[in-house]
């Protein structure tokens, strides 16, 4: 692995005093890995993406550093090096995928890059100028994850972004994720063990807010991922 990217230590994050999600959860990313998040429901996954997307304002930490230094999620310089596409998002419902995009890379000070080898990669042709609103789960996706792509970001978040997606564009994405340390940085939850298992070079389990084991390169294969899944279900 590289040098470190983001750096967290000892974070708990919560959405109501009573119960914390995250509690003494540490964590370490490298330049230009992918790594896999994976836990039973409720293990944490989501909460820690919605923290590192700034999205969370219940938490708090020891230590928080991004390339060296320290950071604050919710500040424009950070947001400027992430992306997150998440599980389910309804926002933009009258804008058109064309009209998204343009408005994100401005607000990402970039141009509208070229977009045609994704668009045809996720088979999103004929929906380029449809209402967000009207598409499909799956084609709601896909906006979102074309424009994750195109954009580049150092970190580029992912919340179950197999779901909803065909079998052709679900391979196609496989590929973007395994390609993009060339560019950055991916960290991606799912509860699809053949998502983390292709194009994982490490691998989180969380239970009950913390990493309980970490997998790494040849360490990473479908039966000892299910096996810690299985002994923490069995808890």
């Amino acid at each position: 692995m590289g040098e470190a990217l983001l750096a967290v230590q000892n974070l708990s994050a919560w959405y109501n005093n009573e119960k914390m999600v995250l509690s003494d959860f540490s964590f370490e990313l490298a330049e230009h890995e992918v790594a896999g998040l994976i836990g039973l429901n409720g293990a944490g996954k989501t909460t820690f993406l919605k923290v590192l997307s700034g999205l969370l304002p219940a938490f708090r930490s020891d230590s928080i550093c991004f390339c060296g230094s320290p950071v604050d999620f919710r500040k424009q310089d950070f947001k400027r090096c992430r992306y997150t596409v998440f599980a389910e998002d309804n926002s933009f419902s009258y804008f058109t995928f064309r009209e998204y995009l343009a408005y994100v890379c401005n607000a990402y000070g970039q141009k509208t890059p070229d977009v045609s080898e994704l668009v045809q990669g996720f088979h999103f042709e004929e929906y380029m100028d449809t209402l967000l609103r009207e598409l499909s789960t799956g084609n709601r996706k896909k906006v979102f994850l074309i424009t994750a792509f195109a954009l580049k970001p150092r970190l580029l978040l992912l919340d179950e972004p197999v779901n909803g997606l065909d079998f052709q564009s679900t391979e196609y994405l496989y590929q973007q994720i395994s390609g993009y340390k060339e560019y950055g940085t991916v960290l991606f939850s799912s509860h699809i063990l053949e998502s983390i298992t292709l194009t994982s070079d490490r691998v989180f389990v969380l239970e009950d807010g913390k990493i309980r084991q970490t997998f790494e390169h040849g360490q990473i294969n479908a039966a000892k991922i299910r096996e810690a899944l299985h002994d923490e279900n069995d808890k």
